[in-house]
């Protein structure tokens, strides 16, 4: 083995710690008999039965999941259905229209927060959890868009053509040709969309209103008053042994089709 072999290990290493120690360092504290997080005393599940009883965290993370679910789906069908038109379609203005799709990636997000709290305050609308839907919904269809966007430009329009050759009409085309070959971006857009809805804070924050909390904004509220307790750990831990296993069981299916 060269030396830039051996290098690029340690790097490849370096990096994979970098990422993953974190989130390992969460999961053993997870399980600290000790509520102090920065020493580990002993095993114990005590802070997963404080965690089951603590009606705050399970109203904060419905209302992140329920969120994040109406987001996707919203998100998901428009920034679909705008890459296809966009793609398959000749307009006017498709430069210009393809263009603005991208600024809500482009821009701070804390710009887009805070345009639109003014929005909703100029329009009169009361803060809650439909204010905090439309702005997620706002910004996860451009990602949606520039996923799907990229699966279908590299699309063979030759499938469709044979599709309609062979007496299908358009609608079967889609149907049975366009959206199964799709499946693997769309699938990855909806991803993105909801985990980037899940986990955000920043417009949640300044489009909330009295008595609505996600659970972004219930650990912060938690960490601004003296530190993150370990019941925290103990979800995310939770959180992310049900999104390895759905990953896991989606892997699965992938390969198998």
């Amino acid at each position: 083995m060269s030396l830039v072999d051996k290098l690029m290990g340690i790097y490849s290493a370096l990096v994979y710690i970098f990422l993953y120690l974190p989130i390992v360092v969460v999961i053993i504290f997870s399980f600290n008999e000790s509520r102090t997080l920065g020493k580990f005393t002993g095993f114990s599940l005590e802070w997963y039965q404080v965690l089951i009883k603590d009606k705050d965290i399970w109203i904060a993370f419905y209302n992140s999941l329920n969120i994040a679910i109406l987001t996707t789906l919203v998100s998901l069908t428009l920034g679909t259905l705008a890459a296809y038109g966009m793609i398959r379609f000749d307009m006017g203005g498709k430069g210009a229209i393809d263009s603005l799709l991208y600024i809500p990636i482009i821009i701070p997000e804390i710009a887009e927060a805070l345009s639109l709290l003014l929005f909703y305050k100029f329009a009169g609308y009361r803060l809650g959890w439909l204010t905090v839907l439309l702005g997620h919904i706002a910004f996860d269809i451009s990602f949606v868009y520039v996923v799907v966007r990229a699966r279908l430009a590299g699309f063979d329009r030759s499938l469709e053509e044979a599709s309609l050759t062979l007496g299908a009409n358009e609608v079967q085309t889609f149907l049975k040709v366009t959206l199964p070959l799709s499946m693997p971006g769309i699938v990855a857009a909806a991803l993105i969309a909801f985990t980037l809805s899940f986990d955000d804070f920043i417009k949640t924050i300044f489009t909330t209103g009295p008595g609505f909390q996600t659970l972004p904004l219930i650990i912060w509220s938690q960490s601004a008053r003296g530190g993150v307790g370990p019941e925290i750990n103990a979800l995310t831990t939770v959180i992310m042994a049900i999104s390895m296993a759905l990953a896991y069981i989606y892997s699965k299916l992938t390969i198998r089709s």
